[in-house]
C-alpha cells in the first residue's frame, strides 16, 4: 500500500484533536508544537506585525505598512524584525540576530517615547496570537508541556525587551542632557557671562568654565 500524506488540518475543535496530527496511510503522526507553529508562521507573523502597528496612531499605521528601507525605515525595521524574532523564539534560530532586531525595534520606540508597557507589550501579545491560532489544542496532552516551555521563553524575551527599552531611553536622555548643556554654555559665552580658563591655569586638573556669578562648572 502506498503512503499518502494528507495536509495538516488546522481546525480548532473543542478538544483540539485535529491540530498537530497528520495522517500517513493508516497511521497518525503527532507533530510537535514547534512543527505546527512553523507551518502557521505566515499567519501568526502577519498578525503579530499588525499588533505592533496598532500601537501607533491610525494615520501612521498605513505609512508604516510600506516596507521601504529608505523611504519608511520604521515600517521596514518592524517587517524585518518580527519574523526573525519569531524564528528565534519558536524555532530556536540565531538568538543574537533576533536580539539585534529587537534592539532596532525598541530603539525606534524609545525615540517615539512610548510608555514601557506599550513599547514592549507586543512581545506578550505573541502568546495571545498563538492561543487564538491553535485554540484548545494547546492545552491537550500533545502540546501542554511544550506550550509551558514556549510561554516561559516568550516571558524571558519580554523581560529582555524591557531591559533594552530602558537602556535605549537612558541613552536618549543622556544625549539630550549633553545637548542642553552645550547650548547653555554657548548662550552664556555669546552673552559674555562665561569664559574658559586656559589649560594649565590654576589647580584644576580638568578644563573648566566659570560664569559671571563665580560658579565653576566642569565641562
Amino acid at each position: 500500500m502506498s503512503l499518502q500524506i494528507v495536509p495538516l488540518l488546522f481546525l480548532c475543535t473543542t478538544d483540539g484533536a485535529t491540530i498537530g496530527r497528520r495522517r500517513i496511510g493508516d497511521d497518525i503522526l503527532i507533530m510537535s508544537l514547534k512543527q505546527v507553529l512553523v507551518e502557521k508562521k505566515p499567519s501568526i507573523v502577519r498578525k503579530w506585525r499588525n499588533l505592533v502597528l496598532q500601537t501607533y496612531p491610525a494615520e501612521s499605521q498605513s505609512l508604516f505598512r510600506k516596507q521601504d528601507q529608505f523611504g519608511n525605515p520604521v515600517g521596514y525595521t518592524i517587517s524585518e524584525g518580527i519574523p526573525a524574532i519569531y524564528d528565534a523564539v519558536v524555532v530556536g534560530e540565531d538568538p543574537e540576530e533576533a536580539t539585534q532586531h529587537l534592539d532596532n525595534i525598541l530603539r525606534i520606540r524609545a525615540v517615539q517615547e512610548l510608555s514601557p508597557s506599550r513599547a514592549v507589550g507586543f512581545l506578550f501579545g505573541l502568546k495571545e496570537l498563538i492561543r487564538r491560532e491553535l485554540g484548545q489544542a494547546l492545552y491537550g496532552k500533545d502540546f501542554l508541556k511544550q506550550w509551558a516551555v514556549l510561554e516561559a521563553r516568550i516571558d524571558t524575551l519580554a523581560l529582555l525587551g524591557f531591559d533594552i527599552y530602558q537602556r535605549c531611553r537612558q541613552q536618549n536622555y543622556d544625549i539630550r542632557g549633553r545637548d542642553v548643556n552645550r547650548r547653555s554654555e554657548r548662550l552664556l559665552q555669546m552673552a559674555g557671562l562665561a569664559y574658559e580658563i586656559p589649560e594649565g591655569v590654576g589647580d584644576a586638573q580638568e578644563e573648566t568654565q566659570t560664569n559671571a556669578l563665580g560658579v565653576v562648572t566642569d565641562r
